[in-house]
């Protein structure tokens, strides 16, 4: 089973498959998929795999195929920020995922967390900032148990939006604050921006904004936002402190901050006072000017 692609498909043989109407509709949601209509594949398929025993062969190979086609409708949409279907494909996905981790390989089992990812990013879509953290909880979780495959192990991507000809994707680190700020470089978030190809896929990477660990004491903030450049030439970049978060980052602010960034918007106007401290470590006072 675990050379079984999408787009090659192959004969099954009629014999040992129970009654002749699920061979039917079977090979008419194949025909469906030969001819690329992959949407009516993936309803077809679903209605075998709720109606099918599971005793029948022919399950295992209706159930592959659901999962394989909501997969690909939910990756189509969620790029086309219709996060409404995106995100009920991706729940049908996982829901054959989980069904299949006792079926196929292991592989097959570690779509498991990839989906999940691919829920968080249309809650996020959508604007559901409460689910979208709940469904987070799930890959920290999985995080500490050490389940994760390689690829969303260290960091996950959790948000994507468009804005005027560029993609924006947010990924997040699992790492927590350091207790010693002066330890290390830490960034807990960065959304990356990308120029687009007339086909709206990404074309090259112009510029990050990082949630950066501020490296000062402040009893005001523990991230500021970073801004990065990669191939823009005509961009500001540095430090944005207009543009500060708590360790529990308010994430609907930070994506409303990003928007602005992206808007142009980077020096909202500020006073920023600077002190040691007896250790001659750097406090930063930041406050908007009356």
């Amino acid at each position: 089973m675990n050379q079984i692609k999408l787009l090659f498909l192959f004969l099954i043989p009629t014999i040992g498959f129970g009654q002749n109407d699920y061979l039917s509709q079977y090979r008419k949601a194949e025909k469906l998929l030969e001819k690329n209509i992959i949407d009516s594949a993936y309803v077809k398929f679903k209605e075998l795999e709720k109606s099918l025993p599971k005793s029948d062969t022919l399950y295992d190979y209706a159930l592959w195929y659901k999962v394989s086609t909501a997969t690909h409708l939910q990756e189509i949409n969620r790029y086309q920020e219709n996060f409404e279907k995106s995100l009920e494909y991706a729940k049908e996905a996982l829901d054959g995922i989980e069904k299949g981790i006792e079926i196929f390989d292991e592989e097959f089992a570690k779509r498991k967390y990839f989906m999940i990812k691919n829920i968080i990013v249309s809650y996020y879509g959508l604007g559901n900032f409460e689910q979208g953290k709940k469904w987070k909880e799930k890959m920290y979780a999985a995080k500490e148990e050490n389940l994760l495959p390689k690829g969303i192990d260290e960091y996950f991507n959790y948000d994507f939006f468009k804005f005027e000809d560029k993609n924006i994707w947010g990924y997040e680190w699992y790492a927590e604050l350091p207790e010693d700020r002066f330890s290390s470089s830490f960034t807990k978030v960065v959304y990356y921006v990308y120029s687009t190809n007339p086909d709206g896929l990404d074309k090259e990477q112009l510029y990050r904004l990082h949630v950066l660990m501020f490296h000062g004491n402040n009893e005001n903030f523990d991230y500021v936002l970073d801004k990065r450049l990669e191939t823009a030439t005509d961009e500001v970049s540095g430090t944005l402190y207009s543009y500060t978060y708590k360790e529990g980052i308010d994430f609907e602010k930070l994506k409303n901050d990003v928007k602005e960034v992206l808007k142009g918007n980077l020096r909202p106007d500020i006073k920023r006072t600077l002190t040691k401290d007896d250790d001659g470590r750097v406090k930063v006072e930041v406050k908007m000017k009356n």
